[in-house]
């Protein structure tokens, strides 16, 4: 008999696919500005409140050390109350969050707030691409997570416009760009009851005629007449709550964890390092803010087609030879921008990098869930997220560090190096595209 979870991969991409990408994309880009505006307040702070680099590296930082801690809550949570409800909850949290931010009257206020914002966006983007991968199709699962990846690429457009037309316009400017930080906490309302909870934790929760019930709602909007359900045996919730949940450290699972935690480790060390400093380090060399605003935002539009491209040779290539192949290219990148010292030459080596690491990250997030059993799959992208976010806080804090001993060419010499070891371990992660999902 045909399960619920096979029937949901052999359907094909309809518009209840679209709701739900765009849906969870919607939140996974109000992320991305919050992540992306704090890069320009950093960087209108230090003129305003003259602030050390010390000081602005803690407001960089601090975000992230609440984010490993939320990636980490949020994927256990996820595998035991609901993908969506986690969602919600945590663009709740830091939607609010951000707001609260806005009204910041010292660098202790703002870092407090900074650190819960991180917590709420830790926890909701591994829970976001685990929910889209397990309604995706199987022969286009790859494809439709790093288009959901993608709309990170907006969110920190919008953040970049925001910091070009807003944050410079006034010494309130900064407040007025995060003030737009509470729009995360209205959507909340519309992940909780717009977006469906994922079949496979239904299913592993006992809870089959919700699952059933979705499933023939997806079955309907392909025109799929719906067979009769699945004969698989129904636990109780007893039973469930008494099953072994297996570990993300199981005989079985540890290589490809620990490659995917040195993956998540390398990009984000190097990510986070570079693009949170950007807008700062432009002023370093002698632009004025407005034009280092001007020069991020035109970084920035690079990162559309690098998602497009992956989103395309992911299911062309595969999971693991794109993901290699990105990061290669984004060490690279980031070597030639840190040798770069024209205007043509920073805003051409800046595009490269923003194209290869950006459509690196779809790659990981499309790879992630496909390593994991359905018990452990929040907990695996979860845990590997949070281990990740660990660099994030790392980065910024050595930024000022590494350009002090040697410059641009040092501080991005290391984040090159960082991108060879990611590459290095990618090409050991086992290949599942095309795949049925494990349930167990």
């Amino acid at each position: 008999m045909t399960t619920r979870t096979q029937r949901l991969d052999d359907l094909p991409f309809t518009g209840r696919h679209r709701r739900l990408l765009t849906g969870s994309g919607v939140g996974w880009a109000l992320d991305a500005m919050d992540v992306g505006l704090i890069s320009f307040v950093m960087a209108a702070l230090a003129v305003q409140w003259d602030l050390s680099s010390t000081q602005l590296s803690w407001i960089g930082s601090i975000g992230f050390v609440g984010m490993a801690i939320g990636a980490s809550l949020g994927g256990l949570l996820a595998d035991r109350v609901g993908r969506r409800q986690v969602f919600a909850a945590t663009l709740l949290v830091y939607g609010l969050a951000t707001g609260a931010a806005a009204l910041s009257t010292s660098v202790a206020m703002l870092i407090v707030l900074r650190f819960v914002v991180g917590l709420g966006l830790g926890a909701e983007l591994p829970v976001a691409s685990t929910l889209v991968s397990e309604f995706a199709p199987r022969k286009v699962r790859g494809r439709v997570v790093v288009a959901l990846e993608a709309f990170w690429a907006v969110g920190w457009l919008l953040a970049a416009l925001i910091g070009y037309f807003v944050v410079p316009t006034s010494d309130n400017g900064w407040r007025w760009a995060l003030a737009v930080g509470l729009v995360p906490a209205a959507y909340a309302l519309v992940v909780r009851f717009g977006l469906p909870e994922s079949v496979r934790y239904l299913e592993s929760r006992g809870r089959h005629a919700e699952a059933e019930a979705i499933v023939r709602d997806y079955e309907q909007s392909a025109g799929v007449t719906s067979v009769p359900e699945d004969e698989q045996p129904v636990r109780t919730v007893a039973e469930v709550e008494r099953a072994p949940r297996g570990s993300v450290w199981a005989p079985n699972l540890r290589r490809r964890t620990a490659a995917l935690w040195i993956v998540w480790f390398g990009i984000n060390f190097s990510y986070y390092g570079a693009f949170i400093w950007l807008p700062s380090l432009l002023v370093a060399q002698g632009f004025d803010l407005v034009t280092s605003f001007g020069y991020t935002l035109l970084i920035t539009l690079a990162q559309l087609p690098g998602y497009g491209v992956a989103a395309w040779l992911i299911e062309v290539w595969g999971r693991r030879l794109t993901l290699g192949v990105f990061l290669v290219g984004s060490a690279v990148s980031a070597g030639l921008f840190g040798l770069a010292e024209t205007p043509s030459t920073i805003v051409a080596a800046g595009m490269a990098l923003s194209f290869f690491n950006l459509g690196a990250w779809g790659a990981l997030y499309a790879i992630g869930p496909e390593l994991y059993p359905t018990p452990v799959r929040g907990a695996g992208t979860g845990s590997a997220a949070a281990f990740g976010r660990l660099a994030s806080i790392i980065a910024p804090l050595l930024v000022p560090v590494l350009l002090g001993a040697g410059g641009n060419g040092l501080v991005f010499g290391a984040f090159a190096a960082s991108f060879v070891v990611a590459a290095v371990a990618a090409f050991t992660l086992p290949e599942r595209a095309g795949t049925v999902l494990d349930e167990r």
